[in-house]
């Protein structure tokens, strides 16, 4: 039998699912080794072997895998720790210093201390070259050979490790950018190489060459990684297909992945909006907000019939412009460290603890408070039972670091200090959620909201009160959420162009042929990849704006409107796009639009795992009670003995009344006494606040109306 396996290497843990072994998913984590993410990953692997067949030979397992879905943190935790690779830009003779002046607009308008972020090539080693073509692609200048020889002989002595090529106006001429390219390639053949009209071919300078320049900072280092992880695998006798996840949530090859770096910048939590839809689907939901809460960070993100992109976005301040899921990440893990700012006011992260040390109650040398700490003390987690008891907590440590940083400053009891830092985090993840929902033009009141990560489901009620939000998914697989993402993930390929016309005007000849153009590379990375035609599939959309404005807006086109050449399609959608996310349009106005890009992406559909559903069991969930304990309520402020769950015993119908705790080998979930909860059909817990019932009935399959009598 067959295995396929999603990895989600995180800050601190590394997540695995395994389908297709005969048996529900398996769900397994092991503490990531950052100086080097694919023994993480192997070591993972060799213990889920002995898991399934004790006695198998762990070669003999792993050749059983027919195929690794791999979602990564290498390229994010370059960025954000400033640890890629030593840089170089070949640019046009008077536009070196755009990665600074970037579009002319400070980030925060009113303070003046705030500085722009440190460039990621140094400004000696950006080189500007003769040659120029202007906006329709004439050219105007002959590209400049000898400037070009002249900067590779400075890259050779700087020992420079990549190299990016981004000349103006590119996206309508490729000819000097890749004559430049072609000599880069030969002079300086051990170099990392990338050429924005092969990235990004789309009008806008800035966005172009911070892109392009962000895709060699960090390729370098992706492809040592990749070089490590297929190693490993092969000596581990692994024969099948490795795919990494991409920003877009889509999988591509680990060839591509190693070209376009850059689209794996949010690899790792990728995943978790397309399972967060699946958990969703239980309830009837085609939209949901999914939140990821592991060790380092929090992520949310919003899903609306589909998950939701940008089509640019900035990591560490840097902006990207490749197509990405509109997720939102904040420093906000369990790992998190609390600490007092000047103002003697109480923080909680970004600074993380990580896996190495770790929160103090890990017992490996950290002694800074964290949430996990804060967590154990307010009696969320059982010492005795983390990770299903391979892991014994040190309570005594947590309430010392607490105590020392945080209660004795603050003269505050520990059990004090430990609330206050709970409902920080808490307060900080809420406000993570408004980013993606309020501020897209969504009321968040309107989601099932999805609580995943190894210690989202602890702090999930806090923040849902905190957003008015009735109804939460805490899912089966919640610790492992976006490793479970990725088994439901397809290939997906993104191309833009630049066409910029009033919609009204319209060549259609012209555009036509774009499409046609791009449609073709689709099918011929389809083809490499062996997607049959009957499984592929195209969406068009167009980056539309009213005339004079500043910003367009994508929208999503309808093939129908392509074939009809139907002006008032583009139109409508454009206005209606525009008035949800701004509350406006000018369609009475008759202001004309402006098409500016043509963006089309291909999808490959892979063959999903199958999961089956379990039959209701009844609503009595008694047999499953572990014992009491004292835990922290927040709506009274004070600790209560409450109920504790073996959640691995709960079965579908089973209800739960609040307060209480339900604990399972990777994760807790902490149901607080304005919530209620009972378990789908996909051994999910739905939390729904008390007095909305109705809200939950669909996921039951059977006596919906006994179970909440």
């Amino acid at each position: 039998m067959r295995l396929k396996v999603g990895i989600d290497v995180g800050g601190t843990f590394t997540d695995f699912i395994v389908a297709g072994h005969g048996r529900e998913p398996l769900f397994h984590k092991v503490l990531s080794t950052p100086e080097d993410p694919s023994i993480a990953v192997l070591t993972g692997l060799q213990e889920i072997a002995g898991i399934i067949e004790p006695d198998i030979d762990v070669a003999a397992f792993i050749r059983r895998i027919d195929t690794i879905v791999h979602g990564t943190t290498v390229t994010t935790n370059a960025t954000l720790t400033h640890t890629g690779a030593k840089s170089a830009l070949i640019t046009t003779r008077g536009v070196r210093d755009a990665l600074e002046m970037r579009r002319g607009i400070r980030e925060r308008q009113y303070d003046n201390r705030y500085t722009n972020v440190k460039p990621l090539v140094a400004r000696y080693l950006r080189v500007g070259i003769g040659g120029r073509v202007d906006r329709d692609g004439n050219e105007v200048e002959p590209l400049s050979l000898d400037d070009i020889h002249a900067a590779i002989d400075l890259f050779r002595q700087e020992n420079v490790e990549a190299v990016s090529v981004c000349l103006m106006n590119s996206f309508a001429n490729t000819e000097h950018e890749r004559a430049a390219a072609e000599i880069v390639r030969k002079e300086l053949p051990g170099a990392y190489l990338s050429v924005s009209s092969d990235l990004l071919p789309s009008i806008r300078f800035y966005e172009r060459v911070s892109t392009t320049a962000l895709n060699s900072y960090v390729g370098p280092k992706l492809n040592r990684y990749l070089d490590q992880l297929v190693d490993r695998l092969k000596v581990a006798s692994f024969d099948g297909v490795l795919l990494i996840v991409q920003s877009n949530g889509g999988v591509i090859s680990p060839l591509l992945a190693r070209e376009r770096a850059a689209l794996t910048l949010l690899s790792g939590p990728a995943g978790g909006p397309a399972a967060g839809l699946f958990y969703a689907g239980a309830l009837d939901s085609d939209r949901c907000i999914v939140t990821d809460m592991g060790g380092t960070s929090f992520e949310a993100s919003a899903v609306v019939g589909a998950p939701l992109t940008v089509n640019d976005g900035e990591i560490s301040r840097h902006k990207i412009a490749l197509p990405m899921l509109d997720i939102h990440t904040i420093g906000a893990g369990g790992g998190s460290i609390g600490w007092l700012d000047e103002g003697g006011l109480l923080r909680m992260g970004p600074q993380s603890a990580g896996a190495a040390p770790g929160p103090a109650c890990y017992g490996k040398g950290g002694t800074l408070p964290t949430t996990t700490d804060a967590n154990l003390v307010l009696g969320y987690l059982d010492p005795a039972y983390f990770a299903g008891g391979k892991m014994k907590l040190d309570a005594a440590a947590a309430r010392r670091a607490i105590e020392t940083h945080i209660a004795r400053p603050m003269r505050l009891t520990i059990e004090e200090a430990a609330a206050g830092m709970y409902r920080v985090a808490c307060n900080n993840m809420a406000q993570g959620v408004r980013e993606v929902t309020i501020k897209r033009g969504f009321d968040p009141r309107e989601f099932p909201f999805i609580a995943a990560g190894g210690a989202g489901p602890i702090h999930s009620c806090l923040i849902c009160s905190e957003l008015a939000i009735p109804l939460q998914i805490v899912p089966w697989s919640s610790s492992v959420l976006c490793a479970f993402g990725m088994l439901l993930s397809d290939l997906r390929h993104d191309f833009v162009r630049t066409f910029v016309s009033r919609i009204d005007g319209l060549d259609w000849e012209s555009l036509n042929t774009t499409i046609a153009q791009i449609r073709a590379e689709g099918d011929r990375l389809l083809d490499e990849e062996r997607v049959a035609p009957e499984r592929r599939n195209f969406v068009v959309r167009f980056d539309c704006r009213y005339v004079k404005q500043y910003h367009e807006v994508s929208v999503a086109v309808p093939w129908s409107a392509v074939e009809q050449e139907s002006v008032t399609q583009i139109a409508a959608a454009f206005h209606a796009e525009h008035r949800r996310l701004y509350g406006y349009s000018l369609e009475t106005e008759k202001t004309p639009i402006e098409l500016i890009n043509v963006r089309l992406q291909a999808i490959g559909t892979t063959e999903k795992a199958a999961y089956a559903e379990d039959p209701y069991a009844g609503l009595d969930g008694s047999h499953a009670l572990k014992g009491n304990r004292a835990v922290y309520i927040p709506e009274a402020n004070k600790f209560e003995r409450v109920p504790i769950y073996d959640g691995h015993r709960l079965k579908h119908g089973a209800r739960i009344v609040g307060p209480a705790l339900i604990e399972s080998v990777t994760t807790a979930i902490f149901v607080s006494a304005d919530y209620d909860g009972v378990v789908d059909r996909y051994r999910s817990f739905v939390v729904y606040l008390k007095g909305h019932e109705h809200l939950a009935r669909s996921c039951l399959q059977a006596e919906p109306e006994k179970a909440f009598a």
